[in-house]
């Protein structure tokens, strides 16, 4: 990729969004640069996935303004992708869950096993190619979501929640699956509210509880010192009311 990532700096200004007047994400502001993994970390029920979906176009917000580098939501999602905490898997082989998505986005047809093969290759599944795809583990099927959101290679990867019910082993070949999209040069949004994962993966950290946005720091700066009394409160292990 070149330097100048096409869709960073990302930036929110006062975003909004709320059901039956309910308000979920409240005047939320930041803006996020290229280097570096970014992790949305708090408690359930902070609003994480609901702003994921809002920087993907997935939910239009309520108010306030959304822009990726120039562009809009809309304009920017050619260039994303999502995998979702619970994917959703085709009743195809795990290498037709690929195919099918170069199929619908046009990718001439000389070009897709070549991308498929490196897709499966990076996410661990090559072998497995053939099986079909509702027969895997939960770990493996994580990663065939994400192998399959990868396919095109996107500039912006949105994981939400991403290793949620998965055992130690499946947790880690996830990570190292995200870690290796990442080195390649793609932007990786995540949420998670797994403190130590987080710990591990994140370059710059947004806290988030009751849909506000109480922190956004660089990693190692969020967990040696968290400024805002809930996030230490969590990071202590505390139940944040």
């Amino acid at each position: 990729m070149a330097d100048e990532h096409p869709l960073l700096p990302l930036v929110a200004d006062g975003l909004q969004f709320a059901i039956a007047g309910r308000p979920i994400i409240r005047e939320v502001s930041f803006t996020i640069g290229s280097s570096g993994r970014t992790v949305i970390l708090g408690p359930n029920g902070a609003g994480k996935s609901v702003l994921l979906r809002l920087l993907h176009g997935l939910l239009q917000p309520s108010g306030g303004e959304l822009l990726w580098g120039s562009l809009t939501v809309a304009q920017a999602r050619e260039q994303q992708a999502m995998a979702q905490q619970h994917p959703v898997l085709l009743r195809r082989t795990v290498a037709g869950n690929l195919f099918h998505v170069l199929h619908v986005k046009g990718v001439p047809r000389g070009e897709r096993q070549a991308l498929v093969d490196a897709a499966l290759q990076q996410a661990g599944l090559a072998e497995l190619d053939a099986r079909a795809a509702r027969t895997l583990s939960g770990g493996q099927k994580q990663r065939l979501a994400i192998a399959r959101a990868c396919v095109l290679r996107p500039a912006v990867l949105l994981l939400d929640e991403p290793t949620t019910n998965l055992d130690p082993a499946a947790v880690r070949r996830v990570e190292e699956l995200i870690g290796a999209v990442a080195a390649a040069g793609t932007k990786i949004l995540m949420t998670t509210h797994d403190i130590a994962q987080a710990k591990r993966l994140a370059a710059d950290v947004l806290f988030l509880n009751e849909g506000r946005l109480l922190e956004h720091a660089p990693a190692a700066e969020f967990f040696a010192s968290p400024k805002d009394p809930a996030a230490a409160r969590f990071l202590d292990g505390e139940l944040l009311g």
